[in-house]
């Protein structure tokens, strides 16, 4: 039996830091999005601990603060798209400066130096990612989806998706659709 779920991925991964960090006895506060304020220092195999912990589940304590700054602009793009209301009217340089209090320059040279690619790059990439997670969720119409990703038309949507993924959106839902039948003929004979 195959179980289709819907998690909100910032949330889990709150609860897995809370469990490890309650578990450690590690005096903590979380101070953002993929921060966390420790309250007092900690041993080196404590810190160790943390680190194996956070390792299964997939979560790697930055230390470098480049990467540590870059990854708090990943997130906060990331918080913007996954945002189940319409996104925010004001341009994404203007959020994420305002979010991040520096420089949309400072910003996008920084995460272009680290990442070698645009802020611009992982932003289309996110929000097809998103639109191919609204289209499995099947909620919402092209119309609808366009409009909360923040897309002028419909047509500029799918252009971005055809250009990332190879399919339209169209041809997109119609593979999960001919999928999710073929799942329910499936288990409808076991």
């Amino acid at each position: 039996m195959k179980l289709q779920i819907k998690y909100d991925i910032n949330k889990a991964c709150k609860m897995i830091l809370q469990e490890q960090m309650n578990r450690l006895d590690i005096p903590y506060e979380v101070t953002g999005l993929g921060e966390i304020e420790i309250n007092r220092s900690v041993s080196a195999e404590t810190y160790t601990a943390l680190q194996q912990a956070l390792d299964r589940y997939g979560i790697e304590i930055i230390e470098n603060p480049k990467n540590a700054f870059i990854q708090r602009i990943k997130d906060t793009i990331v918080e913007m798209i996954y945002n189940d209301e319409k996104q925010p009217n004001t341009k994404v340089s203007v959020y994420l400066s305002d979010k991040l209090n520096h420089s949309y320059g400072y910003l996008s040279s920084l995460f272009s130096e680290v990442t070698h690619t645009s802020i611009e790059n992982f932003i289309i990439l996110q929000k097809i990612e998103r639109a191919k997670q609204m289209i499995i969720e099947d909620r919402l119409t092209l119309t609808e989806m366009a409009w909360q990703l923040n897309y002028s038309s419909v047509a500029h949507l799918s252009n971005q998706f055809k250009k990332t993924t190879g399919l339209t959106p169209t041809a997109f839902q119609r593979i999960i659709k001919k999928r999710k039948s073929v799942r329910f003929a499936t288990n409808e004979k076991s």
